[in-house]
């Protein structure tokens, strides 16, 4: 064992307060909590924005392909299925749908809500898990067999509208005509209403039909682009050489990872400033942790001298001290460490009995895009938060035990 019983003993006695060593335990109690708090904040904090990030990611993945291919012309892709064949063999590839994508004005009793428009086939929408598994086999059916269109739950209820109802889009693409290029406006049936949790694509998209969507924005043959889904979004740039050999001359890929850069980067940047700011709340405890175990040192003198007289030497006094200040940080890391895992554990619960006491609303859907707080402990994190209090204590129990074994027992007990 490295440490004695009566090391242990002895570091055991001095955590423990005295009536006349109140003011030094303050200190150390200060100095727990704050370790304790600074663990559990940097715990919670980084497994919300992991969690944050993970939904994100995930959601945005759900209803955009990992991988999409455009013509560089800009007069879309023709002969896309023959396209789609040759590439949908490839590895990790489980689905390549055409899609075409374009803006509109929708429009309902005077009301009005800019929209981005998919047109899709009613197969592939099975390719997007979050807008599939929120549709129910009715909403499926109107849109593969009458032609009604997917609106968010957020575009819904700014309009006013709900399934069954008609919606009038206007193209900002006009049609030519003899009296010149006119705007197209159309009135759609509701098939459905789709909440995918995020709140961009609940208030933006709407869904139709790949040949309605043609037809709309007069597209004969034509769709805007691919979109290609893998078994691994990570591993997707490798595919690249493959498509580019298979793809035709006038096509551009983009990767899911380039469309989200500067969102990815964002976040990115924001963890890792997180990370340094709450550190400096363990740091600022380690400090507190110096400052009661000096002053417990001073207030030991005459029991150090006591101890190197009756024997003890200066590395076993340095223990003891050591032992003393460690277990400062031991505990507060090991309390923090519960305290942010079952926080992270029911944090929506929290959230909910939160907002339901105050009366706010802690994380409106509209600025953070998700209808739900997650959160997603990593255990990496975790260890590494943890060994970074843990090293941070034991660094701050040094020089204290280091002037604990510095003292001369002749001149304590000389004035004793």
């Amino acid at each position: 064992m490295i440490f004695s019983s009566l090391e242990r003993m002895m570091a055991m006695r001095y955590i423990r307060a005295r009536r006349t060593e109140g003011f030094i335990s303050v200190i150390a109690w200060f100095s727990l909590t704050g370790i304790t708090l600074g663990v559990a904040t940097l715990i919670i904090v980084m497994s919300v924005m992991n969690g944050f990030r993970a939904e994100l990611i995930g959601r945005i993945l759900g209803l955009n392909g990992h991988l999409a291919v455009y013509a560089t012309d800009g007069k879309g892709l023709k002969d896309f299925d023959n396209v789609a064949l040759t590439i949908s063999d490839l590895p990790t590839i489980i689905a390549v749908t055409p899609q075409i994508e374009g803006q509109v004005m929708v429009s309902h009793k005077g009301r009005n809500n800019g929209a981005v428009v998919r047109g899709v086939r009613w197969s592939d929408l099975a390719a997007r898990k979050p807008l599939w598994s929120s549709l129910t086999e009715d909403n499926i059916a109107q849109f593969r067999d009458e032609g009604g269109i997917l609106i968010g739950k957020t575009m819904a209820r700014r309009l006013g509208v709900t399934v069954g109802d008609s919606l009038t889009l206007l193209s900002s693409k006009g049609r030519a005509t003899a009296l010149g290029s006119v705007p197209v406006r159309q009135k759609f049936k509701i098939g459905g209403v789709f909440d995918v949790g995020m709140h961009e694509y609940d208030a933006n998209f709407l869904f139709m039909n790949l040949e309605q969507s043609q037809n709309f924005f007069d597209l004969d043959q034509v769709v805007t682009g691919l979109e290609l889904y893998s078994s691994d979004p990570y591993i997707i740039n490798q595919l690249r050489p493959a498509l580019e050999k298979r793809l035709p001359s006038n096509t551009r890929l983009y990767d899911w990872q380039t469309r989200n850069a500067s969102f990815l980067n964002a976040l990115a940047v924001e963890r890792n400033v997180m990370f340094l700011i709450l550190t400096l709340i363990i740091l600022v405890a380690a400090f507190n942790i110096i400052s009661s175990m000096i002053m417990l040192v001073r207030s030991k003198h005459a029991d150090i001298a006591v101890l190197r007289a009756m024997g003890a030497g200066r590395a076993s006094i340095m223990r003891i001290f050591f032992m003393t200040g460690a277990s400062i940080g031991f505990i507060g890391t090991l309390v923090g460490t519960i305290l942010g895992v079952v926080f992270c554990w029911q944090i929506d619960n929290i959230k909910t009995l939160i907002e339901g006491l105050s009366g706010a609303e802690l994380f409106s859907a509209e600025i953070y895009y998700l209808s739900q707080l997650p959160a997603k402990i990593e255990a990496t994190e975790v260890v590494m938060v943890i060994a970074m209090a843990l090293l941070l204590s034991f660094m701050a129990s040094i020089y204290p035990a280091w002037r604990a074994s510095r003292i001369a027992p002749a001149e304590v007990l000389r004035y004793e």
